[in-house]
């Protein structure tokens, strides 16, 4: 699965991860939210629905959508 989110210029080792994932931070949109939500959904069981009131604070960092993955994966 591939994921497109305009990042082909930015290191992995330059993302910090408390760096925010949008606007100021790494620049994401809404659109790359939404690629996420779905590669998250298929690589880990963990929905994340649009209209989710956590959304902002899910979305905040790469450490708290981390966190959110871990305290919601899917057990295998």
């Amino acid at each position: 699965m591939s994921v497109s989110l305009n990042l082909e210029e930015v290191a992995p080792e330059e993302i910090e991860p408390e760096d925010a994932l949008f606007r100021e931070g790494l620049g994401l949109d809404s659109i790359d939210a939404l690629e996420l939500a779905l590669a998250i959904s298929r690589a880990y069981g963990v929905q994340i629905r649009s209209d989710d009131e956590n959304n902002r604070e899910i979305f905040a960092s790469l450490r708290a959508l981390s966190a959110h993955i871990e305290a919601n994966r899917a057990t295998s």
